[in-house]
């Protein structure tokens, strides 16, 4: 008899609440089977059978277990009896989850999603000495060469944000720290670079990862972006879809935000603020023109970056965005 418990679906997961069973009590189970929906603190994510057997779920739905608690067995029949090896922190009642009106108002119960920002809020807030840089950019290139893109017929077009994680994945390599983090008195460097892209879903912000996306093309990166964007929406981001992001790009561009400084996403050194891109008046070779111009605002862990690093890879990242040629998927055969 296979014990299912808890399982810990993101490296700072505690514990986890039972959204769905996908498979019916007593179904019959094969390896791989999507089992059941775990509400973790970063995403829902589906969790898949590891034995094969008749399935026995221990707990209903809406319940909320730490880590290692058992929640089902999968076996040749059902065990004598049925045994809960660990009392729920809470239950939560199906649909809102929000508590009846009292004096005018309305209580509601956080998801583990909601819960968990708000501690990593906190946290970056109260743990993090952090600063701000803000520069503009001239997103002329970038427009032109997506204009390309849609004249030649290609199925999916890069976003503008598509062409901002590639060359914040360029600049990462020549920068290290600022892909790196305060750790233990020390700083932490990762050898890879994994940019989370900020995404909101209903009730909750969700970061899913685009994984060593320095070594991706951009048509790949812009193929990766819609795949976890349409997935975190959707409720379905696996585990290794929200692991190991070491600097994260989050765009209100689209909301019409013109800037906005966001906090930083514990341990990573820094996060990037998009906002939307405008016609502005700039100064060209000494005439007033009018350019297509986007804000960035870069905030910092000041712990292990200092003011010059953070311009310094600010400044890299305008002038790739500026000259976009490099970020361009090659021809093989050219």
């Amino acid at each position: 008899m296979a014990e299912v418990t808890m399982p810990k679906l993101s490296d700072s997961m505690e514990e986890g609440t039972v959204v769905q069973w996908l498979l019916d009590d007593g179904a019959d189970v094969t390896v791989g089977d999507e089992l059941v929906e775990i509400e973790t603190d970063k995403a829902n994510m589906i969790y898949e059978a590891e034995a094969a057997g008749t399935l026995k779920i221990t707990v209903p739905e809406g319940t909320t277990l730490r880590i290692g608690a058992t929640i089902a067995y999968i076996g040749p029949a059902a065990p004598d009896g049925e045994r809960r090896d660990a009392t729920p922190l809470k239950t939560l009642p199906s649909g809102e989850g929000q508590s009846s009106p009292k004096d005018g108002r309305t209580r509601q119960t956080l998801t583990s999603v909601q819960a968990a920002i708000a501690r990593r809020m906190v946290e970056a807030k109260a743990t993090m000495p952090d600063f701000t840089l803000t520069m503009d950019i001239d997103m002329g290139g970038v427009v032109d060469a997506r204009t390309g893109s849609k004249k030649s017929g290609n199925k999916l077009v890069p976003s503008l944000n598509d062409f901002v994680v590639k060359a914040c994945a360029q600049t990462l390599r020549r920068h290290p720290r600022v892909n790196g983090a305060f750790q233990d008195g020390a700083f932490e460097l990762y050898d890879r670079i994994m940019i989370g892209v900020a995404v909101a879903a209903e009730n909750a912000l969700l970061v899913p990862v685009i994984a060593d996306a320095d070594q991706r093309s951009m048509s790949d990166i812009a193929a990766e972006s819609k795949r976890l964007a349409d997935e975190a929406r959707a409720g379905r981001l696996h585990p290794n879809d929200v692991c190991g992001g070491t600097f994260t790009v989050s765009n209100l561009g689209m909301y019409g935000v013109t800037s906005f400084t966001a906090v930083l996403n514990p341990p990573q050194a820094a996060i990037l603020a998009v906002g939307a891109l405008q016609s502005r008046p700039a100064v060209v070779d000494g005439d007033v023109v009018v350019r297509p111009r986007m804000t960035v605002t870069l905030t910092c862990d000041h712990r292990i970056l200092y003011g010059a690093d953070a311009a310094e890879f600010l400044r890299d990242v305008r002038n790739t965005l500026e000259e976009p040629s490099g970020l361009l998927d090659t021809d093989p055969e050219g």
